[in-house]
């Protein structure tokens, strides 16, 4: 069937056009299409990478969680500080990563090798994220920083423990920074101070036996 004019002008338009910016379609397929398949291929790999830390992860909550009053065995602990250290090496921008390296510190204070459980604790905080597309839970780095103090002040580095946590904002973490402010006083022998640190855990809401053990022990020094 014969195609009219104003078909034929339709063709005629299309094909000056093709002729004119076929170079830059080619080219925007060149450059967006490799992309667009690389940009697949990351996420894929990305996808599978999570999913083999957080196979590990799960072996090392297996192994640290265990029915309450039976310890974890030396095996056992060997085998999570194990664990942590694979996911520190092939998988650091992972939060199970962050995650195991609590529990590696933990097993580290539990074999008194304090020198392990700071290490473990700092690698953590060293190695949150803090960008727009990822964020490490408030939370988490709040209980690192906790612990970390701890640590630091069952080293004797009293001094040093005190620096930490008057440089942190407890937020919601304030009953545990402030006991733990009060423990530094009490070693430093700072009494009044320690008691008042005490005294603002409670305030914060803290209730444990421990706590008011404590102040009751510096009213005995009294």
């Amino acid at each position: 069937m014969a195609l009219d004019a104003a078909e034929e002008e339709n063709i005629e338009a299309i094909k000056k056009w093709w002729h004119e910016n076929w170079k830059q379609l080619a080219l925007l397929v060149v450059i967006v299409f490799p992309s667009y398949f690389g940009w697949q291929l990351w996420q894929n790999s990305q996808a599978t990478e999570a999913e083999t830390a957080s196979d590990l992860y799960e072996e090392v909550l297996s192994l640290a969680i265990s029915e309450p009053g039976v310890p974890v065995t030396e095996q056992e602990s060997l085998r999570i500080l194990d664990l942590f250290e694979l996911l520190k090496t092939d998988y650091p921008s992972s939060v199970y990563a962050l995650y195991g390296a609590l529990f590696a510190a933990q097993q580290s204070v539990t074999a008194n090798d304090l020198g392990a459980a700071e290490e473990s604790l700092q690698w953590m905080l060293d190695n949150r994220q803090d960008s727009l597309f990822s964020r490490t839970d408030e939370g988490l780095i709040l209980t690192a920083n906790l612990r970390l103090g701890r640590v630091i002040l069952a080293k004797g580095e009293s001094e040093r423990a005190l620096n930490l946590v008057n440089s942190i904002d407890p937020k919601t973490f304030e009953a545990g920074f402030a006991e733990l402010r009060g423990d530094i006083y009490a070693t430093m022998g700072r009494i009044v101070d320690a008691r008042d640190a005490y005294i603002a855990a409670q305030e914060a809401g803290s209730n444990t036996n421990g706590l008011r053990m404590k102040l009751d022990d510096l009213s005995d020094e009294s």
